[in-house]
């Protein structure tokens, strides 16, 4: 079946959709991001990732976050955005905010990793390649290299943003003295930091502990969180037990063993608190990490326009009362 030419949907940014800047930048970005980190790669169908990020464009979503190795296989994901750019998304380049990443295992080799001026330079050519597209919005440093030094890894983000194919520069997963070198490095040589992506949610608090949220904010940066359903944790997937198709049953990226009766209980209390809310479990996940103004946006992923759909309701409620974080907080720090 041939696929009708897209138009996007007229109402796209008067949707519900609401848009936060992203530190002391020119950059709104919006409270709800679209991750492909997995479900977009070579094992799935391109006609239902095409399905998906269309649907989340038309309602709002303009940023899609991915890096080199997203798939499955590697590389996948950024060849699958790439082929609805090309098919679908072409005329709305503008309108995008288009991240990817270099710092995990890519390709064989002493080259195919972690942060050397070699690796993110070439790594960054590969995904324009894959995406099809001239230029990236924003480029990050996947993680920080202990053995590289930071000055290299910081440099080769100045020179991509000033060659044109990257606009702005990031951070993934670094660690809070880390960040701060790289803060002071990149804003220094005038391109300043404009995103510090970090794993947070209900159940991952390092962004609080490390204080990454407020030095994001000290440094002029944004602070984008993936993960807020602690990969799948934080929805009801998990009340009844460990459905065959989960991520659980896999043993994958949700160990098995990590689902004690005490923490099952534990979901299911926070499951109540969401019902009196009047919340799905995952849409208060979502709501909690939003919460804070010093969060840019949270990252979903999603396997299902359905999926995104429920994920989208989640901005509609964003507060708390002082007597819902004291029984949230008791049941997950």
């Amino acid at each position: 079946m041939i696929n009708q030419v897209y138009s996007a949907a007229t109402d796209r940014y008067n949707c519900g959709m609401k848009y936060r800047r992203c530190g002391k930048s020119g950059i709104m970005l919006p409270e709800i991001s679209l991750g492909l980190w997995q479900n977009f790669g070579d094992t799935a169908p391109l006609s239902r990732s095409r399905e998906m990020l269309l649907h989340a464009f038309d309602n709002g979503i303009c940023h899609f976050d991915l890096a080199n190795n997203y798939g499955p296989s590697y590389g996948s994901a950024e060849a699958t955005f790439g082929s609805i750019m090309q098919s679908d998304l072409r005329p709305y380049r503008d309108e995008l905010f288009i991240s990817t990443k270099a710092g995990y295992d890519m390709w064989p080799g002493p080259y195919g990793e972690m942060g050397s001026r070699k690796y993110l330079i070439s790594s960054l050519d590969q995904s324009l390649k894959r995406m099809k597209v001239d230029y990236v919005d924003i480029f990050y440093s996947h993680r920080y290299d202990p053995v590289t030094p930071i000055e290299e890894t910081m440099q080769a983000l100045v020179d991509i943003v000033r060659s044109g194919k990257a606009l702005y520069a990031g951070i993934s997963n670094y660690p809070h003295e880390a960040a701060e070198t790289a803060y002071r490095y990149l804003a220094a040589h005038d391109v300043p930091c404009l995103l510090h992506q970090v794993k947070y949610n209900m159940m991952h608090r390092i962004p609080e502990t490390d204080n990454l949220l407020e030095q994001a904010k000290n440094a002029g940066s944004g602070f984008i969180a993936f993960s807020p359903l602690a990969q799948g944790l934080l929805t009801d997937r998990y009340l009844g037990g460990i459905p065959s198709d989960s991520r659980a049953a896999k043993d994958f990226s949700l160990k098995k063993d990590s689902l004690t009766p005490e923490l099952v209980d534990n979901l299911k209390k926070l499951n109540a608190i969401a019902a009196e809310r009047g919340q799905s479990l995952a849409q208060m996940a979502l709501a909690w990490v939003l919460k804070d103004d010093l969060v840019t946006s949270v990252i979903i992923g999603a396997s299902s326009i359905a999926q995104i759909d429920d994920n989208l309701k989640a901005i509609r409620n964003t507060a708390f009362t002082e007597e819902e974080l004291k029984a949230i907080n008791s049941l997950t720090e």
